[in-house]
């Protein structure tokens, strides 16, 4: 390379202001501070974020592609409301992806990851007792990066963060659930337990257990009409 040649390095912002403006709205939405069917309003959204309404528009266009925006025909861009059967689609590629990479970890973690994991478990468990929801969220999707990353599954990742907002607002709904946070504690270590044994077929089961549990419990909470509540107790 020829070393006399000027640098050619892009100096650019670390964070755009497209992307501070998009996880501002991704966070609203997951805080429920919009409400599942609402209109979002491109000119209200333009003086709530004091963006233009070029970025706006980028903005729900990618949430669109998140599914947390939905587009109506004849009126506009609207907070996507939840269904079961998008959820139960959700719930079993996260059964597929969070087995295999159980299974994988279990024959590929060594000591430092065991423990990474078990340390991760102790915060999540101490989250749910403080009734820290946000934090729940964020230490779970940390649990299972590394469940994923010491299994060796890097693109089997990357597939589940396309659905991480998905995923999130299903946290959302049911975490604060009546003794989730106990069951879904005792789960994990089940999962954990097992990927320290170097048992990839307990680890495997124990994480599919883990995902038809919440799967459950999500179908009687949507079925009762509870979307709405939880996502204001969770934010």
């Amino acid at each position: 390379m020829n070393e006399t040649l000027p640098s050619l390095k892009v100096q650019r912002p670390t964070v755009t202001l497209r992307e501070l403006a998009l996880e501002k709205m991704r966070t609203a939405i997951l805080e429920a501070r919009f409400h599942p069917g609402e209109r979002l309003v491109e000119r209200s959204l333009c003086e709530i974020l004091g963006v233009s309404r070029t970025v706006v528009r980028e903005v729900l266009r990618h949430l669109e592609t998140e599914g947390l925006v939905d587009s109506i025909p004849n009126q506009g861009p609207i907070v996507a409301v939840l269904d079961f059967e998008t959820a139960a689609e959700i719930y079993e590629i996260r059964a597929l992806l969070e087995g295999e990479a159980a299974m994988a970890c279990a024959q590929h973690a060594d000591d430092s990851i065991v423990a990474e994991l078990g340390g991760n478990i102790d915060k999540i468990e101490h989250a749910f007792e403080s009734r820290d929801y946000q934090a729940v969220k964020a230490l779970t999707t940390a649990f299972y990066e590394r469940m994923f990353i010491g299994g060796k599954k890097q693109v089997a990742w990357e597939i589940v963060q396309s659905l991480t907002a998905r995923i999130n607002r299903l946290r959302a709904l049911t975490i604060a659930s009546d003794d989730r946070g106990r069951q879904a504690v005792s789960e994990m270590r089940r999962i954990l337990s097992d990927i320290q044994a170097g048992n990839g077929a307990g680890a495997r089961e124990a994480a599919i257990a883990h995902v038809d549990r919440v799967a459950e419990i999500a179908r009687n909470l949507l079925a009762q009409g509870h979307e709405n509540a939880s996502w204001r107790q969770a934010g």
